[in-house]
């Protein structure tokens, strides 16, 4: 009798947390909150217009800062750069939304917690990954190159940059970016663009982290109806893998 209760504790225990994972995952990528006030057509092409230019600038300040050798100290001022390119683009855009979101219980949220558990999720599949790309040369290399710049330089000088790119990529990406997008499209726009900001890095790993992380922050903007979610998950995830990518990797040696 003790085994047959025990066993259907745990049952009861595994579709209890089942349960609170699925509301989790409607309340934080799902669930949409009603949009932000819609848009003048003025407004709309101007937004598009500061969009179009900043993300054309932005991509090749962005390639050429991580072109610069690592432990040279002009890299500090090149990456804050390419984040106060993304910022100025962002404020220039028009209006932006901090948004809110709803929680498993039906409540009102900024969607902080939320954002960061998606970004904490996020981070841990990446470092899982990590450990196969460590063993995969064509791969690992460009990606050592990145980490130099931590590695050769302050660390914590690099994780404040970090700090300041992240809160200024989603404030353009999932803020002026989204907001110009058709709504069907909003999703796939924003990430798409997030993505190609990082092609002239030539590190493939940085593309796909972007694609992945611009979709699930795109989503999180989607039904919060703003940016400080989205926000909470990029800075979890990036300065995660800052920190922790370089051991990840060298797992797979």
């Amino acid at each position: 009798m003790p085994e047959v209760t025990t066993h259907r504790t745990s049952r009861l225990g595994l579709g209890r947390g089942v349960s609170e994972l699925r509301a989790f995952v409607e309340a934080a990528l799902l669930d949409p909150v009603d949009e932000p006030p819609m848009q003048t057509g003025r407004q709309l092409l101007r937004r598009r217009i500061v969009v179009v230019v900043t993300i054309a600038v932005g991509a090749v300040a962005l390639g050429l800062a991580l072109d610069i050798a690592p432990g040279d100290v002009s890299f500090y001022p090149a990456a804050l750069g390419v984040a106060a390119l993304w910022m100025v683009g962002a404020v220039a855009s028009g209006p932006l939304h901090l948004g809110r979101g709803r929680t498993r219980s039906g409540g009102g949220s900024r969607g902080v917690l939320q954002g960061f558990l998606l970004g904490l999720g996020l981070l841990v599949v990446f470092l899982l990954g990590a450990v196969v790309v460590g063993r995969i040369p064509v791969l690992r290399r460009p990606v050592d190159d990145l980490l130099a710049h931590a590695a050769h330089g302050s660390l914590p000088i690099v994780a404040a940059i970090t700090f300041v790119n992240g809160v200024a990529e989603e404030l353009f990406f999932r803020g002026a970016v989204y907001s110009s997008s058709p709504r069907r499209w909003a999703i796939p726009v924003s990430t798409l663009c997030y993505a190609a900001s990082t092609l002239w890095s030539g590190v493939p790993l940085l593309t796909f982290g972007a694609l992945c992380l611009g979709l699930l922050t795109s989503a999180q903007r989607r039904v919060t109806g703003g940016v400080a979610g989205p926000i909470a998950a990029h800075l979890t995830w990036s300065l995660g893998m800052l920190l922790l990518l370089g051991p990840a990797l060298s797992l797979g040696d």
